[in-house]
C-alpha cells in the first residue's frame, strides 16, 4: 500500500461530510424539520445502489435534486444510505439512496451547504431539479451555486492538480 493510499485525505473527508449528512437525515426522521429547515439533496441517479422508478430516472438520467421540507414520507436512515417518500406529479414514489451517490447537501436555512465528488460532476444537467409536489420551497439547480454567505465546502482546492 502506497502513501497516498495509507492517507487518502480526499475520501476521508468526504466520509466524514457523509456521516454529517447521515446525522442530519436521522435527526429530520426522529423530530421532523424544525423552523424554516429544509434540505436540498442532490444525487448520481446513475450510482450503483440507488433506487428510483424507471420514468423519473429516465427523466434525471445523471443526477437530481431533491426538496425535503413539508412532504416527504416514510424517511428510513441507514449506516450506508436513506430512502425516502416523495410526491412526483401528484404520485408518491420512493427513493432509495446509498450515500456514496450524493453529489450536494444544502439546508438553506442554516446557510450550509457541502458538495461531494468533485472529479464526478455531471457534465451537463438532466433538466430542471425535481421537487416534492406542494412544496412551497423553490427548487435548487443541480449544482447549487453559492449565495454570499453561505458556507460551502469544496475540496477542490485542496486536490493534487
Amino acid at each position: 500500500m502506497s502513501d497516498e493510499d495509507l492517507f487518502n485525505y480526499d475520501m476521508m473527508v468526504e466520509d466524514a461530510m457523509r456521516g454529517l449528512v447521515r446525522e442530519a437525515l436521522h435527526k429530520a426522521a426522529a423530530h421532523g424539520l424544525p423552523g424554516g429547515h429544509h434540505f436540498y439533496i442532490s444525487f448520481r441517479t446513475d450510482a450503483e445502489g440507488v433506487g428510483m422508478p424507471a420514468p423519473l430516472r429516465a427523466q434525471y438520467p445523471k443526477e437530481i435534486t431533491v426538496v425535503l421540507q413539508h412532504q416527504f414520507w416514510n424517511l428510513d436512515v441507514g449506516e450506508d444510505g436513506f430512502s425516502v417518500e416523495l410526491a412526483f406529479a401528484g404520485r408518491r414514489e420512493r427513493l432509495d439512496v446509498p450515500y456514496a451517490a450524493l453529489s450536494g447537501f444544502a439546508d438553506p436555512s442554516a446557510q450550509f451547504g457541502l458538495k461531494f465528488g468533485a472529479e464526478q460532476k455531471a457534465s451537463a444537467t438532466a433538466g430542471a431539479p425535481a421537487k416534492a409536489k406542494g412544496d412551497n420551497a423553490p427548487a435548487a439547480k443541480p449544482e447549487a451555486e453559492a449565495t454570499p454567505g453561505e458556507k460551502v465546502i469544496s475540496l477542490d482546492q485542496f486536490r493534487k492538480k
